[in-house]
């Protein structure tokens, strides 16, 4: 079925672009395309659409062919100007409350962001419309990285480095950068609709949250939680600064790996060579050695070990024995045995290089073994006249093979990490930093959950989230950037920094302690570096409302918050951060629900990457499809599940809301004028709510209004659930498979009754209350279009994004919907039996029905819609108890158990002329598959041919006979007509 209008596809031609996000049961035959200019439309009047048009936001579907994507942006401001988007408390006092995951303020929209905020604005509107006051707190995060790079980078295009202009005009360089660009992200974020509190945006570095982040520095210190020490981080050469493990990422790079072979001499030394493929073997000490591997031969420098498994006995006449490391001048390092070792990896001989190595550096610790660290701040090695190690590698490889020590080189793909911002790779490098202890903090955390204070979603994140925060290691939060939040920590001059330090609020309060204990001539200074970005962020939630100030209004009211929704990739990183912030410094979990959502990938399931050329723009998509195509297609995924996108699912729901469009306007069109107010007062004079209310419909009205309130009931419980795959679902089955393709149809019979308007009354009450619930239960996922379309609906006195949400637990009746069921049934029936005989779509045909005297005293009321929807002739239906006496000249069909229909065939088709059509056609069909028999028969084809091939003529051989069989039986049965 279709509307009137080009762009509009058919029901099928929807399943068929996007099979498989709809159900089996909305796979039905399309009824016939309904076209308004077969009816006389009621006069919708001018000054409706003059009211949804006043001022200049809404179009009325009267009057556009189809919905203006370019409307949005009008619509949205229209929304933040009346203040929908705060939070209100006239009908409820439980608030809804989600703290949007800050974007970085360098940000620019992806498919990511475009996840959140589709998920996170379809529950705060839901939320909103069920009666629950809501508070979405928007903000952006400072991202200390990614904003300093911007700006140093603008710096390097004048020539200029950081350290050349100074930390307070660097500083001031970032602010204006900030005021001038920030606000992209935030733009970008409202094209997609979200209906966020504004006035209460924040900002990672503003005022009050910089105030927080202090406060809770002090507080973990003071309670011995955050400590200085010498520990390994990942390092960023480029930035010269820790950076955290979400900030690396880990790309398959091919290397080269070093064989490094340790020469044994009685218990004096082992010496270290390394081996080239293809060169020969050449040591001196050929009777005694052991090789090793590695893929970095140039930290051997700090190697302070070789480690072999105990139990391996190739190598159990070496351990306690030592080695001399090569180009060392004759450092000796032992030769020890460890289980962490793994023999069957590449010799079963490891080099330790604590230094250099997280795994090593563990080890060591464990040990006790000495760390020696190699390399400068800056990537050069300190012990090879200051080259870079890919430089230092390639000249000790030189030396190496000078000095006869170089056996050999082979190629080996290993996992390196990269800075995600700079792209530079990353370095384990021991470095001086600031910690929090996180083991007292993490048991708290994992109790939420045990205790069922905090739930998270999918249930099988639980486990993920237990497994880290029981393995939690202590967390660096010391940055060495000169963007973002300045550690609250000042040293005395001419003290030692790790035993003299003071930690404080302010410097007046940091002066005043030092003068305390040192004397009033002390002389402080504050450290250089920065808080990880993700400290400030771990007490998003509490901070944005206030926090430390507790009394607060914001705070009062909204603290906790309800939901923290996100991608599950930042649940170690952020979200277990904030349980842990939250607990420590409010005595409460920050949220009592976690929603986690997958990644979008492209159509074939591959990660989006500029790499591939896979990335799909949101703001693209939003020109082409419209932001409701888009939200629909995202929100139709699993939490917790990656989401493949193609253009064929985006194709398919920008179709879905052209659909919706011109369903509103045969709503609209077939309304009763606004100066009749009689009419209207007829309209709303029907109620859905009682059981007798119900039972007074029509048996179309009936079903359809029943089928509507199982929609509510079961969409509001998914919504609920947070199913919200299962709510676009459902609404999509029942709008275009229900309503759309049945009642709509159905509706034509009583809007073109010759009996008046108290027929037509009826059909116009079903339509419009139908329709405006499903705009509600709709409008959540798809909120531009739902809102013009209810803006364009009469007598409209509120905006639909803060109307109330449909009525639940109203009455179904389920014998009327067992009927029109059948009733549909039948329809199928006769609708398949005219296009097996090709019958003209316009020819009116008759009809025997055939049933007992309850299932003949259903229909026969509805005959008008059966004959409408099947195109039979309305004189010309005949109603019996058994079969009419042309039975054998008939088409019989049986539509259900008790239900069946004969078709005059004389009516359908010229008999003698069909004969001889599918004679013809017989001949053809059964030389087809003659001919494919044969091949398969053929010993050669079927020795020679790929399986594939074979199997694909197996299948159109079976194709052919099913088709040949039920022609011949046709054939067989319109000879037989001819006969009688």
């Amino acid at each position: 079925m279709a509307f009137s209008g080009p762009s509009l596809l058919s029901s099928c031609s929807a399943h068929r672009l996007n099979p498989l996000l709809f159900s089996q049961r909305s796979r039905r035959l399309p009824l016939s395309s309904f076209h308004f200019n077969r009816f006389k439309p009621m006069v919708f009047s001018e000054l409706t659409v003059a009211a949804a048009a006043e001022n200049a936001v809404f179009t009325s579907p009267e009057i556009a062919k189809s919905f203006d994507f370019t409307s949005e942006e009008k619509i949205y401001n229209w929304w933040e100007s009346q203040g929908y988007f705060k939070p209100n408390f006239d009908r409820g006092t439980d608030p809804f409350v989600i703290s949007m995951p800050p974007p970085n303020v360098t940000g620019s929209l992806h498919m990511g962001h475009a996840m959140f905020v589709t998920l996170e604005d379809i529950m705060v509107r839901y939320h909103r419309m069920i009666g629950r006051p809501t508070l979405w707190l928007p903000g952006t995060d400072h991202a200390g990285i990614a904003t300093q790079l911007v700006v140093e980078k603008m710096l390097a295009s004048e020539g200029k480095k950081r350290d050349e202009v100074g930390r307070d005009e660097f500083t001031k360089r970032v602010w204006a950068w900030k005021e001038k660009y920030g606000g992209t992200i935030i733009n970008q974020i409202k094209r997609l609709g979200a209906s966020c509190d504004w006035t209460r945006e924040r900002f990672t570095l503003d005022e009050q949250l910089s105030r927080a982040v202090i406060e809770a520095f002090v507080r973990l210190h003071d309670k011995g939680l955050i400590y200085q020490g010498s520990y390994m981080v990942n390092w960023s050469p480029s930035l010269q600064t820790a950076v955290s493990d979400l900030n690396t990422q880990k790309n398959l790079v091919p290397y080269i790996t070093s064989s490094i072979v340790l020469l044994g001499v009685q218990d004096i030394a082992v010496e270290d060579i390394l081996i080239h493929p293809g060169l020969p073997f050449c040591t001196p000490y050929r009777d005694d050695f052991l090789t090793i591997a590695t893929t970095r031969p140039e930290t051997l420098f700090g190697d302070t070990a070789i480690a072999v498994h105990p139990e391996d006995g190739r190598y159990s006449k070496y351990i306690g024995r030592q080695a001399i490391v090569p180009m060392a001048y004759g450092r000796h390092v032992p030769i020890i045995a460890d289980k962490y070792v793994d023999k069957d990896f590449g010799t079963g001989v490891l080099k330790i290089s604590p230094g250099h190595d997280h795994n090593d550096y563990l080890l060591a610790r464990k040990l006790g073994l000495p760390i020696l660290n190699v390399m400068n701040k800056d990537g050069t090695l300190n012990d090879v006249a200051g080259l870079y190690w890919f430089e230092a590698r390639k000249k000790l490889w030189s030396d190496l093979e000078e000095s006869g020590l170089a056996v050999k080189k082979e190629p080996h793909t290993l996992r390196v990490p990269r800075s995600q911002r700079g792209g530079e790779i990353i370095e384990p490098l021991v470095s001086k930093q600031w910690f929090v202890t996180m083991e007292s903090l993490a048991e708290k955390a994992l109790k939420a959950v045990e205790n069922g204070e905090l739930n998270i979603m999918p249930e099988r994140f639980e486990k993920i989230y237990n497994h880290w925060l029981s393995n939690i290691k202590d967390w660096c939060i010391s940055r060495q950037l000169w963007w973002g939040h300045r550690l609250p920590v000042w040293y005395l001059v001419g003290k030692d920094c790790e035993e003299d330090y003071i930690v404080a609020r302010s410097t007046e309060e940091a002066m005043e302690k030092a003068r305390q204990k040192y004397g009033k001539n002390v002389e402080i200074y504050q450290d250089p570096d920065v808080l990880d970005t993700w400290f400030s962020s771990a007490l998003w939630p509490f901070s944005t409302l206030g926090w430390p100030d507790v009394s607060t209004e914001d705070f009062k009211r909204f603290y906790p918050t309800t939901m923290l929704e996100t991608g599950h990739d930042i649940l170690f990183f952020w979200v277990a951060r904030m349980v842990m912030m939250g607990i420590e410094f409010t005595g409460t979990v920050p949220f009592s629900n976690i929603y986690l959502h997958g990644l979008i990938r492209d159509s074939q399931g591959r990660k989006m990457s500029k790499t591939l050329g896979n990335v799909i723009d949101p703001l693209d998509t939003i020109k082409e499809f419209g932001t409701d195509a888009l939200r629909f297609s995202i929100a139709l995924g699993t939490a917790g599940q990656d989401l493949n996108l193609s253009t064929e699912r985006l194709t398919a729901n920008k179709a879905f809301t052209n659909k919706l469009w011109n369903a509103g306007k045969f709503v609209l069109q077939n309304m009763p004028s606004q100066g009749d107010q009689s009419a209207w007062e007829s309209l709303y004079a029907y109620e859905f709510d009682e059981d007798d209310c119900l039972l007074r419909l029509p048996l179309p009205e009936r079903w359809v209004v029943s089928k509507l309130h199982i929609l509510v009931d079961v969409v509001t419980t998914s919504y609920d659930k947070f199913f919200f795959g299962d709510v676009g679902r459902e609404i999509y089955d029942f709008f275009w498979a229900d309503f759309a393709d049945w009642y709509i149809e159905a509706s034509k019979a009583r809007l073109n009754h010759s009996e008046g308007h108290s027929v037509a009354s009826v059909a116009q009450a079903v339509l419009l209350y139908v329709f405006q619930n499903i705009l509600k239960v709709l409008h959540p996922f798809m909120p531009f279009v739902t809102e013009e379309l209810w803006q364009a609906l009469p007598n409209r006195k509120e905006a639909l994004m803060v109307s109330s949400w449909p009525q639940t637990s109203l009455p179904k009746h389920a014998n009327s919907m067992k009927r029109f069921e059948n009733l549909q049934a039948l329809t199928r029936a006769i609708r398949n039996a005219r296009a097996e005989y090709s019958v003209e779509p316009a020819k009116r045909i008759s009809a025997t029905i055939v049933a007992n005297s309850d299932v003949i005293q259903y229909v026969y009321k509805e005959k008008e819609v059966l004959a409408l929807l099947s195109r039979l002739d309305l004189q010309n239906i005949h109603f019996m108890e058994s079969p009419p006496g042309d039975a054998n000249q008939s088409v019989h069909l049986v539509a259900s158990e008790g239900l069946e229909a004969y078709l005059p065939l004389a009516d359908m088709v010229d008999i003698s002329a069909e004969v001889q059509r599918l004679s013809k056609r017989l001949s053809k069909m059964q030389t087809e598959h003659d001919a494919l028999v044969a091949r398969l028969r053929s010993p050669k084809f079927i020795e020679r041919a790929p399986e594939e091939v074979v199997r694909g003529v197996q299948e159109k051989a079976a194709e052919a006979e099913e088709k040949l069989t039920l022609t011949k039986k046709r054939l067989a049965f319109l000879e037989s007509t001819v006969l009688i």
